[in-house]
């Protein structure tokens, strides 16, 4: 029985039009002074954290706690602030599918497990009016590393849920062979879907439980049997 299904954001819940990679551009150059090198960097499957950090290396600007705590406090200012201004939209099938998730007789509670800071998180899925759909996650606050999100969001679940939940009861979703690894990391189930960082033909590759090109190609009841 699943018990719990984790959803990572970016490329899986939602294309933002860009807009996470313009607010750290902007961030960078309006806070740092600093107008080049976001265009090297793979954002795809990252976390926050991490990203900020190589820019931070590339531009030889030692990571203190004190330069991360000024990139993002301002970072989720220009967020918000380009997220209206940018087009948008909800992945292909998503709110179908979360909505035969929650209709199952015996619905999974449902979370997140992204490379996104919590803040981030909340002002890019309440844009699309998806935040209330999850109680819970593992998010760049916990970790830099994405498969320790994944042991994150496994304990605060099990706070929520009861120290019963195995992994084995939960199925991770994602677009990036990231995803499909911090699932594994954990003991998890893996749906890799093709609609953000990683072809089809790439997901394959990572033998996850269900890889599909979207959602409208796999149903509830086949993550979640009775």
């Amino acid at each position: 029985m699943i018990r719990l299904v984790l959803f990572d954001i970016d490329g899986t819940l939602v294309h933002t039009g860009g807009a996470g990679t313009a607010a750290f551009t902007k961030t960078f150059a309006r806070q740092f002074n600093l107008h080049h090198g976001t265009e090297k960097m793979k954002f795809a499957g990252r976390t926050d954290v991490s990203l900020v950090r190589e820019f931070f290396r590339i531009h030889d600007i030692t990571a203190t706690p004190e330069h991360f705590e000024e990139f993002f406090e301002h970072y989720v200012f220009w967020l918000h602030h380009i997220l209206e201004q940018n087009s948008g939209e909800a992945c292909r099938g998503v709110r179908e599918f979360i909505h035969a998730l929650q209709s199952l007789p015996s619905p999974p509670a449902l979370g997140l497990l992204t490379g996104n800071i919590q803040l981030g998180a909340e002002i890019k899925l309440r844009h699309f009016g998806l935040w209330e759909m999850f109680q819970f996650g593992g998010f760049a606050d916990d970790h830099e590393d994405r498969n320790h999100i994944a042991v994150a969001a496994l304990e605060r679940a099990r706070r929520v849920l009861g120290d019963t939940l195995q992994p084995q009861e939960i199925v991770v979703i994602g677009d990036t062979p990231f995803d499909v690894r911090c699932g594994k990391h954990i003991g998890a189930k893996t749906l890799a879907v093709a609609t953000g960082g990683a072809k089809l033909e790439e997901l394959t590759k990572q033998s996850a439980d269900w890889t599909v090109a979207d959602l409208t190609h796999i149903s509830a009841r086949q993550i979640c049997p009775r």
